[in-house]
């Protein structure tokens, strides 16, 4: 049994996302350049980072939307389910960017304290100040959608943690024109540094669940096997697996077992009950049983008999 329904839905979520995602990569794109100059012209390695920062985000960005396209293709015979877990390796690689630039920040940081760098506060302050706005900007525009793809997340994530850096750079900017103390920026590049590793480590503990094909975090195995048992017409359950496919995208595979008696129409409305029940109660979209009987005789078949 083979259930698409949610399928129209899917395609919804991608079209959302992708208007999310192409509003963020402009904010972030279009700030990238002014960042980078003014980490440079005013020495700060917090502005450096977070501009660093800003250029996975704009990575992560092309990657998410290039996933979204490529997830869109038609199936294949290659492919059978299209290329729907390019998402996953977008999102992995957006993880492995996270990671990359925190090594870089962490390693630039402590070349700054050994030796300090003097910092132009009021440069770092205005800069700051307009990747902040840049920043709230775009995780504005991707929060609605972080619950609904890994993608939007992982994008999420990156501005999110930008944000935060661009607090930071705020911060040291104003201790270095208060009290000139140039070690400020360093330490807040590392903390801007813990933050960014954090964030690519939850977000690639999530990317490993879906290639790894483990239960989806919000289905409950045993819940499930339970509301298949409790169908009216269904004997047992056996080799049950749950999977995610692509973000909202799941899929559930299973052998139930009826009761003899049940023939013809009966079959198919024990069908129609399992599809309800998984739809309704689990959101799962994507749904192959093998109906059989005590003896292990297959009668899926007879559900789509006249």
């Amino acid at each position: 049994m083979h259930e698409h329904h949610g399928h129209h839905a899917h395609e919804e979520r991608r079209e959302r996302s992708r208007r999310r995602l192409w509003i963020a990569f402009a904010l972030t794109a279009g700030f990238l350049g002014v960042e980078v100059v003014g980490g440079l012209w005013s020495g700060s390695l917090a502005l450096l980072s977070d501009a660093g920062h800003m250029l996975t985000d704009v990575a992560s960005l092309g990657l998410a939307l290039f996933a979204l396209w490529a997830g869109g293709r038609a199936i294949s015979r290659r492919y059978t389910f299209g290329l729907q877990r390019a998402e996953a390796l977008a999102a992995l690689a957006n993880g492995a960017g996270l990671w990359a630039i925190a090594g870089w920040i962490f390693w630039e940081a402590a070349g700054r304290f050994r030796t300090p760098v003097e910092v132009d506060g009021p440069l770092m302050l205005a800069v700051g100040a307009v990747g902040l706005g840049v920043n709230v900007a775009a995780a504005w525009v991707l929060h609605e959608g972080a619950g609904e793809s890994l993608n939007v997340e992982g994008a999420f994530l990156h501005v999110l943690g930008d944000a935060a850096g661009s607090v930071g750079v705020l911060v040291a900017s104003i201790l270095i024109m208060a009290f000139g103390w140039v070690i400020a920026d360093p330490v807040i590049a590392v903390a801007i540094g813990a933050l960014v590793a954090f964030s690519g480590g939850r977000l690639l503990w999530k990317v490993a669940q879906v290639l790894l094909e483990g239960t989806p975090g919000h289905i409950d195995v045993q819940t499930v096997y339970d509301d298949i048992a409790a169908v009216e017409g269904v004997d047992g359950v056996h080799d049950l697996h749950i999977w995610t496919i692509t973000s909202g995208y799941h899929a559930l595979s299973a052998h139930v077992t009826i009761c003899d008696d049940c023939v013809g129409p009966a079959v198919r409305s024990v069908q129609e009950r399992l599809r309800g029940v998984l739809a309704e109660r689990h959101g799962i979209s994507h749904v192959t049983v093998q109906l059989e009987r005590g003896d292990g005789t297959d009668c899926t078949e007879e559900a789509h008999l006249p």
